[in-house]
């Protein structure tokens, strides 16, 4: 019973820092969902303007001029960079669910038969 118990730890602590990992990463993708919705409404505004205008870019403390077409380009490559990463989060999202998943199973497990030992022993001593 005591190898059990040794166990049954050892999924619980493996358990607690799968759920750490898959809270971080879910924080990541909203952080990643947040910038592509924010590159997405620049996007917007620019296929809103015309050829000719004027766009800056903050660089520290300064705006500096842009060309329309350097800067739509720069927007599409952070948009094409972002989407390649939550869908690299998303796979390592569902990687991790199915290792908790995995685990939870395990600790079950080990919880029903170190209670049914415990019925037994409990039953044997009456």
């Amino acid at each position: 019973m005591a190898e059990m118990q040794k166990q049954l730890q050892s999924l619980t602590e493996d358990y607690q820092k799968l759920q750490l990992e898959l809270q971080s990463t879910v924080e990541a993708r909203q952080k990643l969902e947040s910038q592509l919705q924010e590159n997405k409404g620049v996007q917007t505004e620019f296929s809103n303007l015309s050829d000719d205008a004027n766009i800056y870019k903050l660089v520290g403390p300064v705006l500096l001029k842009q060309d329309k077409t350097e800067a739509v380009s720069a927007v599409e490559g952070r948009l094409s960079f972002i989407e390649k990463e939550i869908a690299r989060i998303e796979k390592n999202l569902n990687e991790a669910q199915g290792k908790i998943e995995e685990k939870k199973i395990a600790i079950i497990r080990i919880q029903t038969l170190y209670q049914q030992q415990a019925q037994q022993a409990q039953a044997a001593s009456s």
